[in-house]
């Protein structure tokens, strides 16, 4: 047999799948798939609570390349939740291998494992962080029993109470020791394990950021580790540079110098203002962000009472909106159309004064109340806070006014630096009563998602920001949706103490709501009268004051 001529060999070679082809295909089938109609496959733990968690799941995080799905929440456990391999009837048999006792004594608002490592971390209202070693639990995958359940003694290995208020949200990097906190004590903190401190004697390293006002989310891109976005109670994201290699980072980005700040603000992302005094937003609040780790400078933010938005670091600061490339995300596919097109919120806005307010603010929530029969308690207290519809005046709208804008002075941190515009803008979701994230997912960060009051989720197509999909997700609110790193599968949780997951459906969705798209998107923009913000705020309080410290408090 003759040896290969080099222009065959050269063309054996170029008909071999590459590296970077294999990838390219997967993520084009993966991408695919999840442009498909959703439908539920499966729900992890049961409402009763005797399996599972046993309150509200504020938290999801893939562990493990995806073999892992990582849980947190009210009842202050983690649980990790791996395939059932013996089970060939489900799709995606996951279930509980694993249970962490943490030792918080607040609700777990997020849970991440450091990469490269068995260090479990978590944050928490009792505004600590803690530490935990979960190798054993981790490796367990192939056990006869269906959980075990690791005490603080054996999982925690450190505490870290170097916040002055409730810890929200971890951010991890590319390493095995470092990570990221944000609180509502407005401070971003950098934790190296490696390096150990006391908490107690006031040797906690220096903050990276200190705002003005409460903090709620952080996030960063493992393309661009060296910038991390920060937002909470103003109407700005911030865009924080934390390089330093001995220049000015500040005259690069056209800032105007600070040497007060470890980390240097060089941008700040807000959304166009509404030129009607009378439909401002009262109280600005950005409940989370979310960094693209596919191009490194997309990112999204998500407006209490408001929508989700999308922001670019490479988009040169301007007053208002490009009305070529701000496009409202209101817009079903074209068979639905018809309707929408009439309806209270826009196809594309042009200018500032054509953005709409979808809701008036409430107080968020971790989670949502038990909502049972109004005892006379209930009652007296609703008559108490009752408004007299003849007290609403002119005199007291221009008290509102004036009480908002001095909110808004107070909570404007960094005015000076430049203002960066939003791109698209996601609407139809409500983001009132709990503390929504905001999430990409797809292999290429193609579609956009959303949880919702109305225990609906939401997905975007990215690009033309035209609405995708609803799905029902939980009994009552979504908060967190997470999406598998290389499988068609998404986990999403809210109020509900289960776990649900979605993947392509193959058929017609039992759990898509599209149909209704048009009642949704408008019942979702309704605004909320004041007085049923006051009265479920009663409420919650008189019920939370003889609740257990597992149920939902407020946000």
């Amino acid at each position: 047999m003759s040896p290969l001529s080099s222009r065959s060999l050269s063309s054996l070679k170029s008909s071999l799948p590459s590296t970077s082809r294999v990838e390219h295909n997967r993520n084009l089938h993966l991408s695919q798939f999840l442009h498909q109609p959703l439908d539920r496959i499966n729900v992890l733990g049961n409402d009763d609570g005797t399996y599972g968690h046993t309150g509200c799941v504020n938290a999801l995080s893939w562990a493990h390349n995806g073999e892992i799905l990582m849980s947190g929440g009210d009842d202050t456990t983690v649980r990790l939740w791996r395939m059932d391999s013996s089970d060939t009837e489900q799709e995606y048999p996951f279930v509980c291998r694993s249970v962490i006792h943490t030792g918080h004594t607040g609700n777990i608002f997020n849970a991440q494992l450091l990469p490269y490592s068995s260090h479990l971390i978590t944050v928490a209202a009792d505004k600590q962080i803690r530490v935990s070693d979960i190798n054993m639990a981790t490796n367990n995958g192939a056990q006869d029993s269906l959980e075990t359940h690791y005490t603080t003694k054996q999982s925690v290995k450190k505490v870290l109470r170097c916040h002055d208020d409730r810890v929200k949200r971890v951010v991890t990097e590319d390493s095995p020791a470092l990570f990221l906190t944000v609180s509502e004590d407005g401070s971003v903190r950098q934790h190296d394990l490696r390096k150990p401190h006391n908490c107690r004697q006031n040797t906690c390293p220096t903050p990276l950021v200190k705002l003005s006002h409460e903090a709620s989310t952080v996030s960063l891109s493992t393309l661009t580790p060296y910038q991390f976005v920060v937002a909470g109670e103003a109407p700005y994201g911030y865009l924080f540079d934390r390089r330093n290699v001995g220049r000015r980072i500040e005259e690069e980005w056209g800032v105007p110098p600070s040497t007060d700040e470890i980390t240097t603000c060089v941008r700040r992302f807000g959304r166009p203002p509404s030129t009607d005094k009378k439909k401002r937003f009262p109280r600005d609040h950005i409940t989370g962000s979310r960094m693209s780790n596919y191009n490194g400078h997309e990112i999204l933010l998500s407006y209490n009472g408001d929508a989700s938005y999308l922001f670019s670091t490479l988009d040169e600061p301007t007053e208002s909106p490009p009305s070529s490339t701000f496009t409202s995300s209101s817009t079903t596919p074209k068979a639905k159309q018809s309707k929408l097109s009439q309806s209270r919120v826009p196809q594309r806005f042009s200018s500032l004064s054509t953005v709409p307010d979808l809701a008036e603010p409430q107080p968020n929530l971790d989670c949502r109340p038990d909502t049972g029969t109004p005892t006379a308690q209930d009652h007296d207290a609703r008559e108490e806070l009752e408004d007299d519809p003849d007290e609403k005046n002119e005199e007291s709208s221009e008290d509102e006014i004036e009480e908002e804008e001095a909110l808004e002075m107070e909570n404007n941190y960094r005015p000076g630096v430049p203002t960066v515009q939003p791109r698209k803008r996601f609407a139809g979701a409500r983001n009132v009563e709990t503390v929504k994230d905001v999430n990409f997912i797809g292999p290429n960060d193609e579609l956009v998602v959303s949880g919702s009051d109305d225990g609906n989720f939401f997905v975007w197509d990215k690009p033309t920001a035209r609405l995708h999909g609803i799905y029902e997700g939980d009994g009552s609110v979504v908060n967190v949706i997470e999406g598998h790193p290389s499988l068609p599968l998404v986990a999403v949780s809210g109020i509900d103490t289960t776990v649900k997951l979605f993947a392509p459906a193959g058929g017609i969705s039992q759990f898509s709501r599209l149909g209704n798209a048009d009642q949704i998107l408008q019942a979702n923009a309704r605004p909320v009268a004041r007085f049923d913000l006051r009265t479920m705020l009663a409420e919650a309080l008189l019920r939370s004051g003889s609740s257990s410290s597992s149920e939902c408090v407020y946000q």
